[in-house]
C-alpha cells in the first residue's frame, strides 16, 4: 500500500505539474484565435480533469494527495526518465527544455515527450519501487493499474471524492468513486482509461479517444489525443508568435509585480487544492483558476517570465 500511495502522488505531482508549464507556453502566444493556442488550451482542461481524477483514486485507497509548487529546471520532469524508453524519444524530440517559458521548439519538444506513447503495450509494466524511473508515462499508469488491481479490496468509495468538471463531460457519467471493493475497482480502472484514451499513454499515440471520455462543452478537436495535438502544433511549420521576457526582472519594476502577484495567487491555489481534496469545501478553485490565466499574460505582457514559486 505504502508503494501505491507513492504512485499516485507521483502521479498527481507529474499531472499536476503539466498545468503551469503548459498554461505559460499557451499564454506566451500572442493571438489566442491560433490552432496552437486552442489545442494547448484544451490540453490543460484536461491535464486538470486528470489531476482530479488522480487525487479521487488516490483518496479512495485512503491517502490524500498533497499539492506542493512545481520545479521547474534543466530537463527534468517529475516521474520520468525518457532514455529508459525504446526506443528513445530524446532522440526524436530534441532539444528539449523542462524549463518556463513560450511555446517554442525546446518547450513542445517537452510536450511530445511527457505525452510519449507507450509503444510496447502487450508486456507486462516493470513495476518499479522507485517511481521516478519509469520510461514514459504510459508504463507510469501501467504501473499504478497493476497496483490498484493488487489492492483492489481495499478501495473506499464516497471518500473525499471531487467532481468539477462534471459540466464538461456529459458522456462521462462516474468521474468519482462511489463503490467498495471490486465495484470501486471497475470505477477506479475507468478514471484511469480516461486519462490514457485522452492522451496520458495513449498506444500508438494515435487512436481516437472514445466519445464518452470527450470534452463536450469547451474543448478544441476533441476526439485528438493529447499526443497528436502537441506533434501537429510541431509539424505545422512556423510556430505562432509569443511574447518574450526576462526570468527576473528589475525588483520593483511592473514585470517583477506581475510576478509576485502570480506566486501569492499560486499558493492560495495550492492552499485550495489541499483543501477540496483532503474532503474540505472550497468554492474559489474556478475563480483562482481565471485569475492565474490573467497573472500568467500580465507576466508576458510586461516581457516577463512567469513564475509560480
Amino acid at each position: 500500500m505504502d508503494a501505491l500511495w507513492a504512485h499516485l502522488q507521483g502521479v498527481v505531482d507529474l499531472e499536476f505539474w503539466t498545468v503551469p508549464f503548459y498554461l505559460t507556453a499557451m499564454y506566451s502566444i500572442k493571438d489566442p484565435s491560433t490552432d496552437a493556442y486552442q489545442l494547448l488550451q484544451s490540453i490543460v482542461y484536461q491535464e486538470m480533469l486528470h489531476t482530479q481524477l488522480a487525487c479521487n483514486l488516490a483518496n479512495a485507497f485512503g491517502y490524500s494527495p498533497r499539492f506542493m509548487a512545481p520545479v521547474y529546471v534543466g530537463h527534468h520532469v517529475p516521474h520520468l526518465r525518457f532514455n529508459l524508453d525504446k526506443p528513445n524519444p530524446t532522440q526524436i524530440f530534441h532539444p528539449y527544455s523542462a524549463e518556463l517559458g513560450p511555446l517554442d521548439v525546446q518547450r513542445l519538444n517537452t510536450m511530445c515527450l511527457i505525452e510519449y506513447p507507450e509503444w510496447s503495450t502487450d508486456r507486462t509494466p516493470d513495476v518499479r519501487p522507485n517511481h521516478e524511473d519509469y520510461g514514459s508515462i504510459g508504463e507510469f499508469y501501467a504501473a499504478v493499474r497493476a497496483g490498484v488491481a493488487a489492492l483492489r479490496g481495499n478501495i473506499r468509495g464516497h471518500t473525499r471524492q471531487v467532481d468539477q468538471f462534471r459540466f464538461f463531460y456529459e458522456g462521462f457519467a462516474q468521474p468519482t468513486i462511489t463503490r467498495d471493493g471490486l465495484e470501486g475497482y471497475l470505477q477506479a480502472v475507468t478514471l484511469i482509461d480516461l486519462i490514457t484514451a485522452q492522451g496520458e499513454g495513449q498506444t500508438q499515440g494515435d487512436a481516437d479517444v472514445p466519445p464518452a471520455f470527450r470534452n463536450t462543452a469547451d474543448g478544441f478537436h476533441n476526439h485528438w489525443p493529447h499526443y497528436r495535438k502537441f506533434t501537429t502544433i510541431r509539424s505545422a511549420g512556423a510556430l505562432p508568435e509569443t511574447w518574450s521576457g526576462h526570468a527576473a526582472p528589475s525588483e520593483g519594476s511592473p514585470g517583477h509585480r506581475a510576478q509576485q502577484r502570480l506566486i501569492r495567487d499560486f499558493a492560495e491555489f495550492l492552499r485550495v487544492l489541499d483543501a477540496l481534496f483532503s474532503g474540505q469545501s472550497e468554492g474559489n478553485f474556478g475563480p483562482l483558476m481565471a485569475r492565474l490565466g490573467g497573472d500568467i499574460l500580465t507576466c508576458w505582457q510586461n516581457n516577463t517570465i512567469p513564475r509560480f514559486s
